[in-house]
């Protein structure tokens, strides 16, 4: 029988073999490796999108492991900060993304990003948003609901919601409507019942739902004519700076962004073997965060339904306990690449150790949830599947940079960083450096209460691609 003291001499050797790889870095602020760094971004901000980086330590990666030339891959794009940063310097970039919200950002920003005339394209949203405030016509498209969602607004600001898209949808022009929606999106939060609080949507008392037993107020809503008016202000600000400065036209030849619909799981295995010279991201943590929760009113806004979210959810990477083994992961990797990633899973001996131990906590009813040794071999399994897949596109030496989180459950740190370098090493990654930030992140109340605190390394990892790819 495994204890914990056994699970914490595994993590100390393992801990023990990186030692000389883990280094401080003070210039990785939480604020470059969350949304942030973003909030005063143009472009950037339109849409706050909390699991990402900034733009800021994009280019700060591109410069410090530069000069980068060529193709950038984010398989975990999120809103596109990766790839919109990597255009700013010229770069082609491709992104991968699952989630519906995210795609949309990226692909609104995008038609933006090629109109000619920039000021002929915010001049036309602000007369269309002036003459819908004027007119505000009857609503032939009503919000609809998911489950979780019903109840998320004050009913006059979900008519005038509704109306504004009923709008937006017979603009002639496609990209005026396409942003004009898009800024519809970006203000649902601030005008609802809701807030985007950790792993779930926090409810205001006022509409008539309760999270726990506290009671909880947002104070005055804005109205949906004044958010929306704020929002467009915004957006064509951004998108009119001077050209010396904007954003969506500094370089003198942008790069192309592609943005690939779908997991990153399915879809690396369509791009070709060494196609790119810089990878940056941050997958999903295995930290229980349901992103279609979190972002259930704007996947509302786009038409994700109740069936659709059951299967949005399985898709992404497992990192929720409702996450179930996804019986296609062979089907969509080659035989010997997928025989050489099951080889390094099953090796990992601080991972199985880990999971052993969760297992028999299970066993013995000391899991506040018994789905989290299947949600944490999940997520190491399919993301050992996605570092194989990156060590095959990459370029021989091309940097790769990860951001991420160690997190823990039952009083078990779990050295994320450490294991998926390790991991990593395996598919042939040399790992180069684990900068380590100045403050880590603490671990929850519950947990404290239980096992006392544990201050949690946040780390951004610096892989380097092999020299040869690993034989078939």
């Amino acid at each position: 029988m495994l204890t914990h003291e056994a699970v914490a001499k595994s993590n100390e050797r393992l801990e023990e073999r990186y030692a000389g790889k883990l280094h401080p870095n003070p210039v990785l602020t939480r604020t470059l490796v969350s949304f942030q760094g973003n909030k005063n971004e143009q472009g950037y901000r339109w849409f706050k999108f909390k699991e990402g980086f900034a733009a800021t330590l994009v280019r700060y990666f591109l410069d410090t492991l530069g000069p980068v030339t060529g193709n950038v891959l984010d398989p975990f794009a999120g809103v596109g900060t990766t790839l919109f940063a990597a255009s700013e310097r010229g770069l082609e970039a491709v992104g991968i993304e699952v989630l519906p919200v995210a795609t949309e950002v990226i692909e609104a920003r995008k038609a933006a990003f090629a109109t000619p005339c920039k000021q002929a394209l915010a001049d036309s949203l602000q007369a269309f948003v002036r003459e819908w405030a004027n007119t505000q016509p009857e609503t032939e498209f009503h919000f609809p609901h998911l489950r979780i969602t019903a109840g998320a607004f004050p009913p006059k600001t979900e008519r005038a919601l509704c109306s504004f898209i009923t709008a937006a949808n017979k603009v002639p022009d496609l990209t005026v409507g396409r942003l004009a929606r898009l800024c519809a999106m970006c203000v649902l939060e601030d005008i609802s019942y809701t807030r985007k609080d950790g792993q779930y949507l926090r409810w205001d008392s006022r509409a008539g739902r309760r999270h726990g037993e506290k009671r909880f107020h947002k104070g005055e809503l804005p109205s949906f004519e004044e958010a929306i008016a704020a929002q467009v202000r915004q957006v064509c600000q951004d998108i009119t700076l001077d050209p010396r400065r904007d954003l969506f036209t500094a370089p003198a030849t942008p790069g192309k962004i592609k943005v690939l619909h779908g997991s990153c799981l399915q879809l690396l295995g369509s791009l070709a073997t060494s196609s790119f010279d810089f990878l940056m991201t941050s997958p999903p943590y295995c930290n229980r965060y349901d992103y279609t929760r979190t972002y259930a009113l704007e996947l509302a806004l786009l038409g994700v339904g109740e069936r659709d979210i059951r299967e949005l959810r399985q898709a992404i990477l497992s990192c929720t306990v409702e996450n179930r083994a996804k019986p296609r992961l062979a089907t969509w990797f080659d035989d010997s690449l997928f025989a050489q990633a099951t080889v390094a899973f099953n090796q990992q001996t601080t991972l199985q150790t880990i999971l052993a131990y969760l297992l028999q906590l299970k066993q013995a009813g000391q899991l506040n949830n018994n789905s989290i040794p299947h949600m944490v071999r999940n997520y190491f399994w399919e993301m050992t599947l996605v570092i194989f897949q990156l060590a095959r596109v990459l370029r021989p030496r091309a940097p790769l940079v990860m951001v991420n989180d160690n997190v823990q459950y039952a009083g078990v740190p779990i050295p994320v960083d450490l294991i998926l370098s390790d991991i990593a090493e395996t598919a042939g990654f040399e790992v180069d450096t684990i900068w380590v930030l100045p403050r880590g992140k603490g671990n929850s109340s519950q947990q404290m209460g239980a096992h006392g605190r544990c201050e949690l390394r946040k780390c951004v990892y610096v892989w380097r691609a092999p020299k040869e790819k690993l034989a078939n």
